[in-house]
């Protein structure tokens, strides 16, 4: 039962954490030539489903601890640092994504879906996205990348099995 359990963990990682880790770092790119091009609705569209995906995967993800953890029992290694490690950076990237990342992608898009409407200088200022925004986003997105990452290596190397890996 733990082969499949695991099986089931390691493929809901790949199909979930996977498109979530890509589309994240391809929407700030996204954001920005969107911003730079408002008359192209086709580039504000890519923005929404780069978002869409994000935003699905993420609920998709969810799979993943929870096979994780049946994993785990099923091979009684509950305790074990690198698990623990991993459970908690697993829930830092899960906040980062919830809290930080998908609400900072809503903004933008909301900056987007103004940006081209009414008229003078109030219309541009009022739906300006800045720089900043966008490099905190991508700031945020690496940080989501890099946790998994570190919860991937984790998941291989196992610090302290009985392995041998």
């Amino acid at each position: 039962m733990s082969k499949v359990l695991l099986i089931l963990h390691v493929l809901a990682a790949v199909i979930a954490v996977g498109p979530v880790t890509v589309a994240g770092s391809m929407f700030p790119a996204a954001v920005r030539k969107a911003a730079a091009a408002p008359d192209k609705p086709e580039s504000v569209g890519a923005v929404r489903l780069l978002h869409r995906i994000c935003r699905v995967y993420a609920g998709v993800g969810l799979a993943v601890p929870v096979f994780g953890f049946a994993t785990a029992s099923s091979m009684h290694v509950l305790g074990s640092a690198w698990l623990i490690v991993s459970i908690v950076l697993t829930g830092v990237a899960a906040i980062v994504l919830a809290l930080l990342v998908l609400p900072a992608q809503e903004i933008a898009i909301a900056g987007l879906n103004g940006s081209g409407s009414g008229s003078g200088a109030d219309a541009d200022t009022a739906t300006r996205i800045e720089p900043a925004q966008i490099r905190r986003l991508a700031m945020l997105t690496g940080t989501f990348n890099l946790l998994w990452a570190t919860v991937t290596i984790l998941m291989i190397v196992r610090p302290g099995s009985s392995t041998g890996a």
